[in-house]
Formats: C-alpha cells, structure tokens, sequence
C-alpha cells in the first residue's frame, strides 16, 4: 500500500501520446504509450507517478496504454526485508575491487561507446534491435530531467569505465532507470550487483522500496527481476491525487 497522495498543484506538462508500434516484449502485439513532458519536475512529483507506474527517460515521464493488453505490471523491491540469495553474496564478493562513484549524469565519449557497446553485444546474443545512440540522443534520455533526484552509479575497474547505472532517488525509494555495461567482465555480474548496490544506498538513506519498473510474465528480458525478493506489484495507473495498491507479488513461474 502507496499513501503517497500528491495533493499540490502539479508542474506544467505537456501530455500526449505516440502512434503504436512493435511490442518489445510480446511477439505480435503493438505498443501506444502515454507521456507528460515535464520541464520542472519536483522530488515529490516524482515520487507520485514512478509509484503509480510511470518511468521517466529525461524530461518525458510515460507509460503503456496498449489497446486490449494489460500485461506490464510495476514491480518494486522491499528493501527492509530483502533477502540474499547466495549466488548474489558471490556477485558481491567478485566486486570487491570495483570501484563505485555516485554523481550527477554526466556525458562523455567513455559513456557513448559503453553504450553503444552493450547494445551491439545484446543485439548479437539477443536479438535486440540496434543502432548506436548519438551524444544528443544519451543527453535527451539519461542527463537532462536530472533536477536534484537523477543520479548515475559508475562502476569501474582499474580507472576503466564498466557500468552505469542511471536512478532517480526518490521520497519513497530508489527509481531504476537504466543500466548497461561492458560484455567483457561477465564474470562480474555487474546487473545483479548494481541492483543489489541499489538495496545498500537504499538502506543507508532509509528508503524502503527499489521501483524495478515492468514486469510482463513470460519476457525473457525481465526474467532477474523476481531474483530480488519479496516484491510487490501493481496493477495499472492510478491518478497521483489516489491511493495506489500494491500488493505482495510472487512469481508463479518460480
């Protein structure tokens, strides 16, 4: 239970939605997604629509209003009660020698061929479509809309850049956003490790959720996700001046 009401009068938005396109996650269906533009967006405000299911890619917050299909659930992590497994206790160990800086996003030609990078390997190993992304295109998804909430989480080895994960820090907790890294450092798990680095910032602000954004059951790209347990799950997108209901959410493929 969220009784997070947002009762002040919302930043000026923009909002409208894109022409539907091919689903990512379901073969077959198509996508139309809702967006508010949002130049000036507080903490707080924030914290109302990433807890009733929005995401934000810089300045855009948005989320799907796909015709006849509800399948995209949020999901987020308690982090009070969150538990290590014990392949994620060898993640941790693995990284001793990683080197972590938290700071606002920044852009730099390290962070474009990181990029560029992971999404050609993920394109090769799972067919992920691909084109590399230009510095204006990184700037508009990942540093602007930053305000005083957006982070990015670097991880490097030996003063080489290795991950970067981009978070909001929210009232209630942490906003995954975005991260990638590079493919040469598997043994690393630095996708586990990062959320599991999330848990730990999370616990020394005091924060109790880690928002995980979509669950779509079945997706083979959200397949981690139910590996940070206990979770809860909502359905759908409740107004940010209403209660959201999450309730606790097992994986019942597990």
């Amino acid at each position: 239970m969220n009784n997070n009401i947002f009762t002040d009068t919302p930043p000026l938005s923009t909002d409208f939605c894109m022409l539907d396109y091919e689903c990512a996650y379901i073969d077959g269906n198509s996508v139309r997604m809702n967006y508010k533009y949002i130049e000036e967006a507080t903490r707080t405000y924030n914290t109302a629509l990433i807890s009733r299911g929005w995401r934000r890619f810089g300045y855009y917050y948005f989320h799907p209003i796909c015709n006849g299909c509800n399948e995209c659930k949020s999901i987020r992590i308690d982090v009070e009660n969150f538990k290590l497994r014990k392949s994620q206790k060898k993640s941790i160990k693995r990284n001793k020698s990683t080197e972590i800086i938290i700071q606002k996003p920044t852009l730099s030609q390290a962070h474009i061929d990181l990029y560029n990078k992971y999404h050609s390997f993920k394109h090769k190993k799972d067919s992920w479509s691909h084109r590399n992304i230009s510095p204006r295109e990184y700037r508009e998804n990942f540093v602007e809309g930053a305000h005083d909430f957006g982070k990015e989480v670097l991880y490097l080895r030996d003063n080489k850049l290795i991950g970067v994960d981009l978070i909001d820090i929210l009232d209630d907790g942490i906003s995954s956003i975005y991260f990638y890294y590079d493919p040469d450092y598997p043994k690393l798990s630095l996708g586990t490790y990062s959320l599991l680095y999330q848990v730990e910032l999370a616990k020394v602000l005091e924060l109790p959720w880690i928002y995980l954004g979509y669950w779509v059951d079945g997706c083979k790209a959200f397949s981690y996700k139910p590996n940070f347990q206990p979770q809860e799950i909502l359905d759908g997108f409740p107004e940010v001046d209403t209660i959201s209901d999450w309730k606790l959410f097992h994986n019942p493929n597990r």
